[in-house]
């Protein structure tokens, strides 16, 4: 079975930490592109690096839901 890699870590408190810069995520602006399609979203990011947390129930719900309805029109 693979090893899942985490570029955050999560404290006690539920607060996310971007493992290669140290410092906690940020609630910031993000857009999911998809098929010509662009949806604007605030999710938790790194202000040193750009990285962005998607959470999975984000990324296999709502995120799939639109994928899906795109590719059927």
């Amino acid at each position: 079975m693979a090893e899942k890699k985490n570029n955050y870590t999560v404290d006690p408190g539920g607060r996310f930490t971007c493992k290669k810069c140290g410092v906690l995520l940020v609630k910031g602006s993000a857009t999911f592109s998809y098929l010509d399609n662009a949806f604007p979203v605030e999710l938790p990011v790194c202000p040193g690096c750009g990285f962005i947390y998607v959470p999975e129930d984000l990324a296999r719900g709502k995120v799939l839901d639109v994928e899906r309805e795109l590719e059927d029109k």
